[in-house]
């Protein structure tokens, strides 16, 4: 089974409104709630694409409700791990007559250390039949050390384990060999203590680092330039589909869910490449997740070749 991991969970409040002033009521056009957290996204694109999960996260209140109750309506089973707290909403404001956009990111509620160490014997509790993705930030509470004892655990009962999270302390914990690693350029870079950079050769030289360091595959998103999939017999490039971006926040989440269901379903390499990065360039240019009705054509503005390492 996958399980998906959301240790921080949150609701998404998108709202629209022609100003924004001060100490006034300002109406707003529109509003939309949506259950967000970068696991909670992979388990909706995995099971959109018929693959089963079961997401797993730590919340509580009448948003972690929420957020489970969604996960349910799409058919993915949910087995948080309840805290007294209540998890967060983030409020994203568009101001049309200045066509700007405000984002409002809370941290979450406090996990106390009974509830980390409840979730950690949850974990392992997976076998080798088993791939756990842990994706996202951690609420306050759950030390970013977590991942190093989740890499232990998934080396320790053999059950693959991704990564998509930004903390330093994923270096340590790729020592652990994990199955996949799904930074983005600017992530990889600060591990290394790398400038910023586009330049594909010096992404493939820091991917390979993490290889050496004991991770098995890397999928690395760049952004506007496209996305690279690397292991030992591979290193492949894709180009990014040219789209008018609407909201980049869910794109990472879609590749690396889109990535993982071509992966079950035994796609080439190439071709499950291609429909990530096309799945992430759409939902680039919609206001929520890609609903995949253009993914098919948004592929073919993309070439997927293999390069030099």
């Amino acid at each position: 089974m996958i399980y998906t991991c959301t240790l921080n969970p949150a609701i998404d409040l998108f709202i629209e409104t022609d100003h924004l002033k001060p100490e006034v009521v300002n109406r707003t056009n529109s509003y939309d709630i949506q259950p967000n957290g970068k696991g909670v996204n992979v388990s909706f694109i995995m099971k959109h694409l018929g693959v089963n999960n079961t997401a797993w996260g730590v919340g509580g209140g009448f948003t972690s409700n929420f957020i489970e109750e969604s996960l349910q309506a799409k058919g993915v089973p949910t087995d948080f791990t309840h805290i007294d707290g209540i998890s967060r909403i983030n409020v994203f404001t568009r101001v049309v007559d200045t066509d700007t956009e405000y984002k409002e990111v809370n941290n979450g509620p406090e996990v106390s250390a009974d509830k980390v160490n409840e979730f950690l014997n949850k974990v392992a509790t997976l076998t080798n039949a088993d791939k756990l993705v842990v994706s996202g930030s951690f609420s306050r509470g759950i030390p970013a050390e977590i991942i190093v004892k989740i890499a232990q655990l998934a080396e320790k009962q053999g059950f693959d384990l991704v990564i998509d999270t930004s903390y330093p302390e994923v270096v340590e914990a790729i020592s652990h060999k994990p199955f996949l690693i799904k930074p983005n350029d600017e992530e990889l870079l600060s591990w290394f203590d790398q400038p910023r950079t586009d330049d594909i050769q010096v992404l493939i030289k820091y991917s390979q680092e993490l290889l050496k360091k004991g991770a098995q595959n890397i999928l690395l998103s760049i952004g506007a330039k496209g996305a690279l999939f690397v292991n030992e017999k591979h290193v492949l490039f894709g180009n990014a589909p040219k789209i008018k971006v609407v909201n980049t926040a869910c794109s990472g989440d879609t590749m690396l869910g889109t990535f993982l269901a071509g992966m079950e379903q035994k796609l080439p390499l190439e071709t499950n490449l291609q429909r990530s990065i096309a799945a992430a360039s759409s939902t680039a240019a919609s206001a929520g997740l890609t609903d995949f009705s253009d993914v098919d054509e948004v592929m073919k503005q993309i070439q997927v070749k293999q390069l030099e390492g």
